[in-house]
């Protein structure tokens, strides 16, 4: 039975899925240590005050919901590429490891599964590399995609872009890549980025469940009407409709995502590399 055909006897068509603290665990320092980056930022590219730049970090990241988005909404310019190389491109990948478990859940899946992250495209790469991953998403919405250079934010929604090898991605990246205080970022946890997504991907969201590890992104997601899993989390948050210690506890708590394939043959297709790898649950 072909993919097609396994989808259409699923209850839902599409699988939306955050990255970071989602497809790994908090535990392996990354979220730190891209904090840690971005206050380096602040203070050496920006010439932000050293004892106001936690402080800074925290509140833009709350109220923006990113400490990017909040810095260019009071008004600070700097290279978007710059700023990811700075806070992504330092990070410590060789702490992430192939999740071989994770890697058969995910092939095993019959819907559309697509990379839904504020991060951008080269931290992504890097991130399912590291993670052995890089063939189990069908495409990829990142900072690039919701926020294109030069180009106005509803723009972009009214244009073609998925590329022909079935990507979902920025077509093109048109002159300087600095956006002026007037140019909104878009990202979660607004409504709206999710929504752009959701319109980006051509998903029915009734029909489509989002994982993310953020309890604003998940109220977000509800809002938008999706179908919402927290995780990283066993108590459930406003929005969500399932949660997740860990990502590897999805078939245990959705085991409607694989309606109408041989229930036998997929577990034997986990169990057998199960010995490969320690899931912290």
């Amino acid at each position: 039975m072909d993919a097609v055909d396994r989808s259409a006897e699923t209850k839902y068509e599409c699988l939306l899925f955050d990255m970071d603290d989602t497809l790994y665990p908090l535990s392996s320092g990354l979220n730190l240590a891209c904090r840690k980056n971005i206050e380096e930022f602040m203070f050496h590219k920006l010439h932000i005050e050293e004892s106001e730049v936690p402080r800074m970090c925290l509140e833009l990241y709350r109220e923006h919901g990113t400490t990017m988005a909040g810095l260019k909404a009071l008004g600070y310019e700097f290279d978007n590429d710059e700023f990811h190389a700075y806070v992504h491109g330092r990070l410590p990948y060789e702490t992430l490891k192939p999740d071989p478990v994770l890697r058969n859940l995910l092939l095993s899946m019959p819907q559309r599964k697509i990379i839904f992250t504020n991060g951008d495209k080269a931290h992504v790469d890097q991130v399912l590399s590291r993670l052995g991953l890089e063939d189990c998403f069908e495409g990829i919405i990142c900072f690039e995609t919701l926020n294109p250079a030069l180009e106005p934010i509803m723009d972009q929604l009214d244009g073609d872009s998925v590329q022909a090898e079935g990507d979902i991605e920025v077509d093109s990246q048109i002159g300087s890549n600095i956006v002026t205080s007037k140019m909104r970022i878009l990202c979660k946890p607004s409504v709206e980025a999710i929504e752009a997504a959701i319109k980006i991907a051509d998903v029915d969201p009734s029909k489509t469940i989002f994982f993310d590890d953020s309890a604003r992104n998940i109220a977000s997601g509800k809002a938008a009407g999706l179908h919402t899993v927290i995780v990283g989390s066993s108590v459930l948050v406003p929005g969500a409709d399932h949660a997740l210690r860990s990502v590897h506890n999805i078939r245990e708590a959705l085991p409607e995502i694989w309606e109408g394939q041989e229930g036998e043959q997929l577990e034997q297709v986990i169990q057998s590399t199960a010995v490969e790898t320690v899931v912290l649950a």
